[in-house]
């Protein structure tokens, strides 16, 4: 069981860095917080492996164990608040969370200190800690969903080790319907596997039906040293004579687009629209009442 898998402890540094106030307009950051370092999912598009990070094999997992003592100290000192993000190079919500409990201490120390907070996950283990999302709700918090596609035998195929979109989608109702602001991020989107207007709609529909307030898109994926070899692996696994396609048609690119993108994109907006489901997720602002927090979340 990936639960039981062994991490190596470690001593960090730091555990906040700094984003530049504004320069996320993508999920309103102004903080960003990894716990562990590597990822138990083994989705097989992630960026995380690529060499520029310089990490060992992402599935080789570390667990900062003092990470919580750091993220009080940071917190005591920080007199702006802005927008903590859980999910950058891995998932908060890995199975070994499960065990350490650290994403949990975190979500306390951030309600002490009143932050708010964005999580992107995979996992529906985010339940767990339902009771301190309402909480920190008071001020800010969302999750957002990443879903790549409505089927689930293809989400075992990408995300292997991951909560199989159905079980996202449910966690994603648990959690609107406890009044938690919640969307998905529907991406990435993988040119010849899950980039048909069918797919996108599906995920809408079921993002929308299971209480998501927004979905923010991207029709694509990127591809760099480290990422890329490991993606073409898989590929030729799972998918055999894609490589040789993806060659041909993107040789070395970084931004990688399907044939389609723009028909993806014209259905995205279109059925967003037709749904009410915003395009955008709403930021925090730093004004705290309860009365402006409801209207930030639900009239949208």
């Amino acid at each position: 069981m990936l639960e039981n898998q062994k991490a190596d402890l470690i001593q960090s540094k730091a555990i906040l860095s700094s984003i530049k106030e504004g320069a996320d307009t993508w999920f309103g950051l102004r903080y960003n917080m990894n716990l562990y370092r590597g990822c138990q999912h083994g989705c097989i598009y992630c960026d995380s492996r690529s060499a520029c990070y310089r990490m060992d094999a992402l599935d080789h997992i570390y667990v900062k164990e003092n990470a919580l003592e750091l993220l009080e100290k940071a917190l005591a000192g920080k007199r702006n608040k802005g927008t903590i993000g859980f999910g950058s190079m891995n998932d908060p919500y890995m199975p070994l969370e499960a065990q350490y409990q650290l994403t949990r201490g975190a979500l306390e120390i951030i309600c002490a200190y009143r932050f708010p907070i964005h999580i992107i996950t995979k996992s529906d283990l985010v339940v767990r800690d339902i009771e301190l999302l309402r909480k920190i709700s008071s001020i800010y918090a969302a999750v957002s969903f990443t879903i790549t596609t409505y089927d689930d035998d293809l989400a075992s195929v990408l995300e292997p080790h991951a909560p199989v979109s159905s079980k996202r989608f449910e966690a994603m109702k648990k959690l609107s319907d406890a009044g938690v602001y919640t969307g998905v991020t529907l991406m990435p989107i993988l040119p010849y596997i899950n980039d048909n207007p069918e797919n996108i709609r599906q995920i809408l529909v079921a993002a929308k039906a299971n209480g998501a307030k927004y979905v923010i898109g991207a029709m694509g994926l990127t591809l760099r040293e480290g990422s890329r070899e490991y993606y073409y692996k898989k590929l030729e696994v799972h998918f055999p004579g894609l490589k040789s396609k993806y060659e041909r048609r993107y040789n070395s690119s970084y931004s990688v687009k399907p044939e389609q993108h723009k028909l993806l994109y014209k259905v995205f907006y279109e059925t967003c629209a037709e749904l009410g489901l915003a395009t955008k997720m709403n930021f925090y602002s730093s004004k705290e009442t309860s009365d402006q927090f409801e209207q930030l979340t639900f009239n949208i």
